[in-house]
């Protein structure tokens, strides 16, 4: 029989009440408690943190706190990537990010989803669907990226777009819910 643990990183219904869970919260939310508390020069303590929290921290990763997250170990970042105030990344399944990325201010990630029929979401279960961010991905300020998610490499999610769907690469996105306003031209791209 799966625990709720190995039942929620399958992306099946699970309680997140379970103890195991709850623990592995808490142990979260003391890690993040140091690092929103930290100096703005205390920038070594900050990776070290982040080190400990994260499944994966690539070189060069910037943070401004604060910063919230359920588990931390679902979230994975790749080589400069940069979380402005505020952002929270619920990662109750894995949240993968590409090099280079940038997340304005407020931005929310959530891997975590709650169940359509009523009868089922009364009983408390819950589930997650991973989120995956390609390179050089920029979401600004206010943005919601929903569960399941795949935003395909050198596209820009808009300010307070909600993004519901898949992003193609190389696009811009906006609104609510969020659709291709342009495709964007790469460099060496002919017209």
């Amino acid at each position: 029989m799966k625990t709720e643990k190995e039942k929620m990183l399958a992306g099946e219904l699970y309680l997140a009440s379970d103890r195991e869970l709850s623990q592995e919260r808490l142990h979260a939310r003391m890690l993040l408690k140091k690092l929103n508390d930290s100096a703005p020069d205390e920038l070594l303590l900050r990776h070290q943190i982040m080190e400990q929290l994260f499944r994966a921290v690539g070189k060069d990763f910037g943070i401004e706190p604060p910063f919230f997250c359920d588990y931390g170990y679902n979230i994975q970042v790749g080589d400069q990537v940069f979380f402005n105030f505020n952002c929270t990344l619920l990662d109750v399944c894995p949240i993968t990010i590409g090099n280079r990325c940038l997340f304005g201010p407020n931005v929310q990630i959530y891997a975590a989803t709650h169940p359509i029929e009523s009868s089922t979401r009364g009983s408390l279960l819950e589930f997650g669907q991973p989120v995956r961010i390609g390179d050089d991905v920029w979401v600004g300020g206010g943005a919601i990226i929903c569960p399941g998610v795949h935003i395909g490499s050198r596209s820009i999610i808009a300010a307070g777009a909600v993004v519901t769907k898949e992003v193609p690469s190389d696009v811009l996105v906006g609104g609510n819910p969020a659709r291709i306003i342009k495709n964007l031209d790469q460099p060496g791209q002919q017209a």
